[in-house]
């Protein structure tokens, strides 16, 4: 895998003055440009407003921010941007979109749900699910070619379960050595961080202790530490608690702390989040680096064994589960705690199946009350009956509209999708946003917006060439209708593309033109230039 480093001569850079401030050619006036971009908007990621610019491109990078001259560029290709919002291509944080792009269908490895919501690139690796081979990943990515640009994460999860499986226990000194080792290449091999999602089995069993011996390594190598925290309702440790070590996580660890799809997760909670942002507050006021990305929907997505099962009764992951529901006794201390975790979710009626796992005769479309209402079941009895031979993802409406406005309003949460499978999400988050927050509530202000969707993110991430319209920054920029940028995938049909994006250039090629997606794939592995 090559890595691409940029250098500048300073004695070719030409001075522009605009209004005041100064804007850097980055080539001499004659030099010649792929693209101009005119007429249009432009939000550079930096919270300013907008301001009528121009921008120029050539060989994947903007040369030139500024107002055109007559005559400037005469051979390079125009885009009218009249009436259009130009703005940096927009960063998603967390997704799940590694199984499209490794995938052998070209039109999967398009990227398209992301790109049509005007992101240009995508980090995969989130809740402890990312592979510690980042070189082979990206070599893999960059020879079958994507769409959007990818960037990495190391998986806690995918490193524990390689050194000790599925077991609840801690591992041995020479187990946990192993573990520190592949985060340490991982982080060599250009990942930004260590994702972790401590609510899932396996990584639920690991002590904080073992996450914070990991967590240093990526810190020493400038990575953050990325969580699904261990609780996000009154599952083990409660919210509160849940973050609570997430921030001692990065306090012991010198990791700057991610805290990803920030929530208060059932009625147990609801009204928590200024309890939460209060003490995030306090953390990031005594110098603790802490951020957090959020998806505008009121309803999460997992899947009923996620939702459902207590974490004891994972030991040995799914496999285990089943032989622990063949014993009456067990079953039974299991089906209590069910209902449990039942009445956290807010019901039956609150769990939309949204896709199936290992099986086909489970519906769609409907909820866990529905399906047990045809069975003429009990819900417990139908979600068992679907765990003892596959598994269900479903959409959980277990979120309060306070709470989701409440933390969409800090500074420090920025825009993400947790894009998965099933759910709108993963096709509609960051235009929901835009209209939720921004033209609805007034939450937020357009730049405001931008610049949660990419600039402030890509500082987040450590991406030092994407999330900025200026002169020497990647070519990754986003035009879009703000009239019409809107969802319009919903729980019902999810996998409806979003319309109002008009252009989406991503390292200087059009992968969206004129609303109509282009047969190039000029997605790029982005990979953390660390020194090891």
């Amino acid at each position: 895998m090559l890595r691409y480093v940029l250098t500048y001569s300073v004695a070719s850079f030409a001075i522009v003055t605009i209004s005041g401030c100064q804007s850097i050619d980055l080539q001499p006036a004659a030099a010649l440009a792929d693209i101009v971009i005119e007429n249009g908007i432009v939000y550079d990621g930096s919270g300013l407003a907008g301001r009528d610019l121009d921008i120029a491109i050539a060989d994947r990078q903007i040369i030139f921010v500024g107002q055109l001259q007559s005559g400037q560029f005469p051979d390079a290709e125009r885009i009218d941007a009249d009436g259009l919002v130009v703005a940096p291509g927009f960063i998603d944080p967390h997704t799940h979109a590694g199984s499209d792009l490794k995938s052998d269908d070209i039109e999967r490895r398009r990227n398209l749900a992301f790109a049509y919501q005007g992101v240009t690139t995508v980090l995969i690796g989130n809740d402890g699910r990312g592979g510690a081979d980042v070189t082979a990943q990206a070599e893999r990515l960059e020879s079958q070619k994507i769409g959007t640009n990818v960037a990495y994460l190391a998986g806690f999860g995918h490193i524990r379960k390689k050194i000790i499986g599925d077991a609840a226990r801690a591992p041995s000194d020479a187990e946990l050595g192993r573990m520190k080792m592949m985060i340490n290449d991982a982080m060599c091999q250009g990942a930004y961080g260590l994702s972790a999602g401590l609510y899932y089995p396996p990584q639920n069993f690991a002590k904080t202790d073992e996450v914070v011996a990991l967590a240093k390594i990526a810190a020493r190598y400038g990575g953050y530490y990325d969580t699904h925290l261990r609780d996000e309702s009154t599952y083990n440790i409660g919210l509160f608690g849940a973050v609570e070590e997430a921030l001692e996580i990065g306090k012991r660890s010198g990791a700057a702390v991610h805290i990803a799809h920030i929530k208060a997760l059932g009625p147990a909670v609801w009204g928590h989040s200024e309890k939460i942002i209060k003490r995030v507050e306090e953390a990031r006021l005594a110098g603790q680096i802490v951020t957090a990305d959020q998806y505008p929907w009121s309803a999460s997505g997992t899947r009923i064994s996620n939702a459902l099962v207590p974490r004891w009764a994972m030991d040995g992951g799914l496999d285990g589960l089943r032989q622990r529901l063949a014993d009456p006794t067990i079953l039974a201390r299991i089906r209590q705690d069910m209902a449990a975790n039942l009445k956290r979710r807010g019901g039956a009626d609150t769990l939309l199946i949204t896709g199936n796992l290992g099986q086909d005769n489970v519906e769609t479309g409907v909820t866990l009350a529905e399906i047990a209402e045809r069975l003429s079941s009990d819900p417990l009895d139908a979600a068992l009956d679907i765990l003892r031979v596959g598994d269900a993802r479903v959409a959980s409406f277990n979120m309060n509209a306070e709470d989701i406005m409440t933390f969409a309003s800090q500074d420090w949460v920025v825009t993400g999708s947790d894009g998965s499978v099933g759910h709108p999400r993963k096709y509609g988050s960051f235009p929901k946003a835009y209209r939720d927050f921004v033209v609805r509530d007034k939450l937020l202000d357009l730049p405001q917006f931008i610049r949660r969707s990419s600039g402030q993110t890509a500082d987040i991430v450590g991406l030092k060439d994407r999330g900025y319209l200026k002169p020497g920054m990647a070519a990754d920029v986003v035009i879009f209708d703000p009239e019409r940028y809107a969802p319009r995938a919903t729980y019902q049909q999810p996998r409806r593309l979003s319309t109002g994006v008009e252009y989406l250039l991503v390292n200087g090629q059009m992968l969206i033109s004129g609303g109509t997606h282009t047969d190039e794939m000029p997605g790029r592995s982005l990979l953390k230039d660390t020194q090891c």
